[in-house]
C-alpha cells in the first residue's frame, strides 16, 4: 500500500468516525528535520562536543592537503 492510499484510507476512517482528518503526508517533513538537527546540537553540547559545523570541519580535514614538517 502506498502512502497516498494509506492517507486516503485514514481520511475515510476519520470521516466515518467523525474525527479530525490526519495531516497530509510530507506536511511536517522540514519541521521534523529541523527538530532532529536541533536535537543533535543539544546532545553535542551536553557531551562537550562542538555543536555546529562538525561535518564541514571533518570534511575539510579529510580534503586538506597533507602537511609537510
Amino acid at each position: 500500500m502506498s502512502i497516498t492510499q494509506q492517507y486516503a484510507l485514514d481520511l475515510y476512517r476519520a470521516r466515518r468516525r467523525g474525527e479530525a482528518p490526519p495531516p497530509a503526508p510530507g506536511r511536517h517533513d522540514w519541521r521534523t528535520v529541523a527538530e532532529l538537527r536541533e536535537y543533535g546540537r543539544f546532545h553535542a553540547a551536553l557531551t562537550g562536543r562542538p555543536a555546529r559545523r562538525r561535518w564541514r570541519a571533518a570534511l575539510a580535514r579529510l580534503l586538506a592537503p597533507p602537511r609537510t614538517p
